[in-house]
C-alpha cells in the first residue's frame, strides 16, 4: 500500500490551523497545490475528510476519527527525517569495519580514540580476519570499510593505500642477531623461525624472499595470528618475521625488533570500500579521519 504522505500532512495542517490559507503558508505551497493534495488523498481513501464552505472548514466524522492517526503518521515521519538529517550533519551513527589483526596492535587504536573524541555517540563493530576475509566482508556488505593488505584489483572495490608496512625480525634476548642494527634475509639462514599461516599476506611476502635467498624455513611451530607469534617469541620459543606495525620496541621485555634489509620488503596496507553506493555518515567520518592521519 502506497501512503500519500503529502496528502496526510496537508490534511493535518489544514485541520490544526482551521483553514487552507494558513495551511498553505505553513507548508510553503499554493492553495491550489494544497487543495490537490487533499483531493488526491480523499480520492485514494474514497472518503471525504473535510467539509469546506466559503467561510469555514470542518472535519467530517471520518476526518475527526482519522486525525489522531494522521497526526501520529506526520510526527513520526518528521522525527525520522530530522534524525537522518542530524546524522548527516553530525556524522553520527554506527558502522562495521573489517580489519586485519595486525592493524589493531598500534596503528588503529590511536585513530579510534580520536574518532571517539570527535563522535562520542558512535559505535564501531569490528570484524578481524585475513586480507581475503576483509575483502569478502566489504564486497558482501558485512562491512562498510575494510583495512587489508593491498591485493589484486576488483571491479567493485575502491582501494587506496594508507601506508607501506615493512617486514621486521622479532627475536628474544639472548639471540645471535640481537645486537645488529639491521639484518639481511641471508642472516636468517640458521634462525629458528616461527611460521605464520600460509593464508596470510605476511607469509606470502616472507616465503618469496626466503625462496630468493635459497633459505628453507626452519621451525617446529606455525601459527595463524601475529599476536600468537609475538607471544611465542616473548616466551623464547623462536623468532618471527612480522609487519613492523604489529610490534613496537618495548611492548615485551627482552624482545627486539630489528629491520630486515637487502631487500627491505614492505607490504602496502589499503583502505577498502565498495565503488557502488555511498558510505553512512559515521563510516564516512571514519574514512576521512583515517585518510588524514599519518600512519606507519
Amino acid at each position: 500500500m502506497k501512503i500519500d504522505f503529502d496528502g496526510v500532512q496537508a490534511f493535518v495542517v489544514i485541520a490544526e490551523l482551521g483553514g487552507f490559507n494558513k495551511a498553505a503558508r505553513e507548508l510553503h505551497v499554493t492553495q491550489t497545490a494544497l487543495t490537490r493534495r487533499l483531493q488526491k488523498l480523499e480520492a485514494y481513501l474514497g472518503l471525504k475528510l473535510l467539509d469546506r464552505t466559503t467561510r469555514r472548514v470542518d472535519l467530517t466524522a471520518v476526518g475527526r476519527e482519522f486525525l489522531p492517526q494522521a497526526r501520529a503518521i506526520v510526527q513520526e515521519m518528521t522525527a525520522a527525517v530530522e534524525q537522518l538529517k542530524d546524522m548527516s550533519r553530525r556524522s553520527t551513527g554506527h558502522f562495521t569495519l573489517a580489519c586485519i589483526p595486525s592493524m589493531t596492535s598500534h596503528v588503529l587504536p590511536s585513530v579510534m580514540q580520536r574518532y571517539a573524541e570527535l563522535y562520542p555517540g558512535n559505535r564501531i563493530r569490528m570484524l578481524d580476519g585475513t586480507s581475503h576475509e576483509v575483502r569478502n566482508a566489504v564486497l558482501g556488505g558485512q562491512a562498510e570499510l575494510g583495512i587489508a593488505v593491498h591485493g589484486e584489483k576488483h571491479p567493485d572495490l575502491a582501494e587506496s593505500v594508507l601506508f607501506a608496512d615493512a617486514l621486521v625480525l622479532l627475536c628474544r634476548s639472548p639471540h645471535a642477531l640481537e645486537a645488529h642494527e639491521a639484518v639481511t634475509w641471508s642472516d636468517l639462514r640458521d634462525t629458528e623461525l616461527i611460521g605464520i599461516s600460509s593464508f596470510t599476506a605476511t607469509r606470502v611476502f616472507m616465503d618469496y624472499q626466503l625462496a630468493k635467498q635459497g633459505i628453507r624455513l626452519q621451525g617446529n611451530y606455525e601459527v595463524q595470528h601475529h599476536a600468537t607469534a609475538i607471544n611465542l617469541v616473548a616466551a623464547g620459543v623462536g623468532s618471527a618475521i612480522l609487519p613492523s606495525s604489529a610490534f613496537e620496541e618495548g611492548d615485551r621485555p627482552g624482545v627486539r625488533k630489528i629491520p630486515l634489509t637487502q631487500p627491505t620488503v614492505k607490504r602496502k596496507v589499503s583502505l577498502l570500500r565498495t565503488r557502488h553506493g555511498g558510505l553512512s555518515p559515521a563510516a564516512q567520518a571514519f574514512h576521512d579521519l583515517l585518510r588524514a592521519t599519518p600512519l606507519g
